[in-house]
């Protein structure tokens, strides 16, 4: 199969400073997993070029840069978006930036992404899917979203693990990408839209990785619940229609149930390739987009367009 390029909207970078950091911090471990990916620029750009990746989008992972400290946060934070934007800077047709904000520290995210936006030209900001226990509709948390519709910014949502200890298998422990990071961003994004935030924010670009978690399959539950219960006073009309005009990527495995499901209710044109690379190693990340592209065999046109043509529009000041 002739397989086309790719803009890559989910590819994460681990630069020594944050390493560190977050060794330093307790989270050698982190999320249940074994350990931190290696990674390297060279690696990454080696790993671009074997899988057809013509352009990506740099973000942080789970944990994040705040491991409780805020003043530690905003300095950490400062120093992986300038670790990104040297890499953006030395490879500018292939790279762009997700910067980093330290929430949940309000005023140190502010500040922040008027630093990353406005001097380094960061394309967009990462969000977790909780920020200490916090979820994003949280009023406490209104400062920022406004700021994000004035300047119209594209957010990268990614999940992270929640507070709560969800995770208490005695025998065999579960490493929280399984399960809990996929609810953990189903709430969160439900959170934002049944607080009304994306309604009272509507300039900002929500990019729900993938492919939307839990929420294509619970999306009929959360409207009839919010009427039901109630814990909205935003009608399931309204519900339906901010669900369906935000942005997913399709990292992780989206064929052959999940894809279609999603596609029952979002925008064709707001679908994006992830790869989640490094966390998901190279020759996975390769069967996945195979599993991908033969899926989606008979229906070329909407293949490219997710892989590349609807990324490409988005960023189209960078492409």
């Amino acid at each position: 199969m002739n397989l086309g390029k790719l803009f890559d909207v989910h590819l994460h970078f681990v630069p020594d400073v944050y390493r560190d950091a977050a060794v330093g911090a307790g989270w050698a471990t982190p999320d249940g997993m074994k350990g931190i990916p290696p990674w390297t620029e060279r690696g990454m750009l080696t790993m671009m070029d074997e899988l057809g990746i013509a352009k990506g989008m740099l973000s942080i992972s789970s944990p994040g840069i705040h491991f409780g400290d805020d003043a530690a946060a905003r300095v950490l934070a400062r120093k992986v978006n300038l670790e990104g934007a040297a890499l953006k800077q030395r490879w500018p047709d292939r790279l762009g930036l997700f910067a980093s904000i330290p929430l949940p520290d309000v005023d140190g995210a502010l500040a922040e992404i008027t630093f990353a936006l406005d001097e380094l030209g960061a394309e967009g900001i990462y969000l977790q899917s909780n920020a200490g226990g916090i979820y994003p509709g949280d009023s406490a948390f209104e400062p920022v979203f406004a700021e994000l519709d004035r300047r119209e910014v594209v957010v990268f949502l990614h999940p992270t693990s929640p507070a709560c200890p969800c995770c208490g298998e005695r025998e065999r422990p579960m490493p929280r990408p399984v399960l809990d990071f996929m609810f953990d961003t189903t709430r969160a994004v439900t959170n934002l839209v049944l607080s009304g935030t994306l309604d009272r924010y509507p300039n900002i670009k929500l990019i729900v990785p993938h492919a939307g978690a839990a929420i294509p399959a619970l999306l009929d539950r959360i409207i009839f619940c919010a009427e039901l219960m109630p814990i909205s006073n935003i009608s399931q009309e309204a519900i339906m229609a901010t669900f369906s005009r935000l942005y997913f990527d399709v990292a992780g495995v989206p064929v052959p149930r999940l894809l279609p499901a999603l596609r029952s209710f979002a925008d064709p044109a707001r679908l994006f390739f992830g790869s989640d690379w490094p966390h998901t190693p190279q020759p996975v990340v390769a069967r996945l987009r195979q599993g991908l592209d033969t899926f989606l065999a008979e229906e070329p046109d909407f293949l490219a367009a997710l892989q590349y043509g609807n990324a490409a529009r988005l960023f189209s000041r960078d492409s």
